[in-house]
């Protein structure tokens, strides 16, 4: 199971908003069934990001996002996404 998490974000911030997708990357790593993750900004267009998570199944992302870690330092960035599906199979 594939989580695409895109975002929006100033490019002067481009610097401290890595560190904050690196930081959820790191959380969301310790998790049960977390396969890999990737950050990236796009190179069109500077101001779009994304995190890219891969998971055994659906029930360990979900098990991940539900972890008091995730609820205190992920999900307040992941929250900040943009409005789309991301979850892909």
């Amino acid at each position: 199971m594939i989580a695409i998490a895109r975002f929006e974000q100033a490019l002067s911030q481009a610097v401290d908003f890595r560190a904050e997708l690196e930081s959820v990357k790191a959380v969301l790593s310790e998790a049960a069934g977390f396969i890999s993750a990737t950050v990236g900004q796009n190179l069109d267009e500077p101001t779009l990001w994304v995190l890219t998570t891969e998971w055994e199944n659906v029930g360990s992302y979900r098990r991940a996002l539900s972890s008091t870690r995730a609820k205190l330092e992920a999900i307040p960035v992941l929250a900040r996404a943009i409005d789309e599906p991301g979850a892909y199979e």
